[in-house]
């Protein structure tokens, strides 16, 4: 299994369609902003075949990790705690960036409390679906 940074956004997309839209119902609008030419995109893959992807965005001195995304057939190996680490390994590489957030659906908030995040505030609605935000220090 490889985990890169990519510039390969068609294949970013491509997860994030399959994951959010088709298989959580999310509306294409709501996945697809227009965030995505400001942020790093990590992408998964093994065997050239893309398995799983993150986006980051940097704000101050905040990595704010999201569209964290893992094939069905791929899940369950541990590509997405792979993928949460190789994504605070690149905020911690960021000079200045001494912190990550991420929005968490609330059935994977004790995914992100084992890679060290902290749930606060209130469960929101984002996409139909409740979410909390987490933090971290890096």
């Amino acid at each position: 299994m490889i985990i890169e940074e990519t510039t390969d956004l068609a294949a970013c997309h491509a997860l994030r369609r399959r994951v959010f839209i088709e298989e959580q119902n999310v509306p294409e609008a709501d996945e697809m902003d227009d965030l995505d030419d400001q942020a790093i995109h990590l992408l998964a893959h093994e065997d050239g075949q893309p398995l799983g992807t993150a986006r980051l965005i940097l704000k101050g001195d905040t990595g704010k990790i999201g569209r964290v995304a893992v094939l069905a057939q791929a899940r369950g190996r541990g590509l997405g705690a792979a993928l949460m680490r190789a994504a605070l390994d690149a905020l911690r590489a960021r000079p200045g960036i001494t912190r990550a957030t991420l929005s968490s659906q609330t059935h994977a908030i004790g995914f992100y409390e084992k890679l060290g995040f902290v749930a606060h505030g209130p469960v929101y609605d984002d996409a139909g679906i409740p979410h909390r935000d987490m933090s971290r220090d890096l």
